[in-house]
């Protein structure tokens, strides 16, 4: 039988959330009495805003747009993260391939991703396969970093344990390195969807001809405020989304196992 949970916790945790969500309405609140005060095309209202998106949504540009940024976002990501993993673990486990490949790690994280981007469309030209490369190059090398420190933090303790049970090497990855090795993991997906964002809507304002990149763009050509903020306001509404609906609770589903043993 489940004890239930115990009042003076409980409201704790739950007062603990509404500062979080209160900033944002008084962040709207002081929005709108700038706006009103200003009374500038240079800062739109967030009811104008509002009414933009709705319009925009109408037309069916904010939707498309979306639809293929995110496209974009996904498939470079998925990509980087099965690449950077395989690499940072082959780096962490093995001392050659660290020495041989750190240094173009570290070249990696500090090359400027504008630069890749230009080589990859000179080389490519402008289309999707030189926009998700030009991610991965840029992403994958964030993601190596993180599973490589992942990796050498490993307990060997938990090696010992693995060999005196006598665990197969399937069994001892994912029992053994696979929990160790997750709270590396989110935090390389963490990091790197914010990355990804980023550089996939400057990539786009380079040289797509599709997507939230071109059409703000397009928006900043006719100094559109309006257009601006309300692509601006959907991206925020869907990064605290993708952090309050997804993220979030993964992270404390895959994390239960060390809140148990403390």
């Amino acid at each position: 039988m489940t004890r239930p949970p115990d009042r003076a916790t409980a409201a704790p945790a739950a007062i603990g959330a509404w500062p979080g969500w209160a900033s944002v309405f008084v962040l709207v609140l002081v929005w709108q009495g700038l706006a009103l005060w200003l009374d500038s095309r240079l800062l739109p209202s967030p009811v104008t805003v509002a009414a933009q998106i709705g319009w925009l949504a109408r037309e069916g540009h904010l939707i498309a747009d979306f639809g293929i940024t995110l496209a974009r976002a996904v498939t470079g990501f998925a990509i980087a993260m099965v690449l950077g993993t395989a690499a940072g673990l082959a780096m962490g486990r093995s001392r050659l391939a660290d020495k041989l490949f750190l240094n173009w790690v570290v070249v990696g994280m500090n090359l400027p991703a504008i630069v890749i981007a230009i080589l990859c469309y000179i080389w490519l030209g402008l289309n999707d396969t030189a926009l998700v490369l030009a991610v991965v190059l840029n992403k994958t090398p964030l993601v190596i970093s993180n599973i490589r420190q992942g990796v050498l933090s490993f307990d060997p303790a938990y090696d010992e344990f693995a060999r005196a049970y006598r665990l197969s090497r399937r069994d001892t990855f994912w029992l053994v390195h696979v929990p160790q090795l997750t709270p590396y993991l989110l935090a390389a997906a963490r990091t790197g969807l914010s990355l990804v964002w980023k550089i996939v809507l400057v990539f786009e304002v380079l040289g797509a001809d599709l997507g939230v990149g071109f059409r703000i763009s397009i928006f900043f050509q006719f100094f559109d405020l309006k257009g601006i903020l309300a692509y601006t306001a959907v991206f925020v509404v869907i990064v605290m989304a993708l952090e309050h609906l997804v993220i979030g609770p993964l992270e404390r589903r895959l994390l239960a196992w060390t809140t148990d043993l403390a």
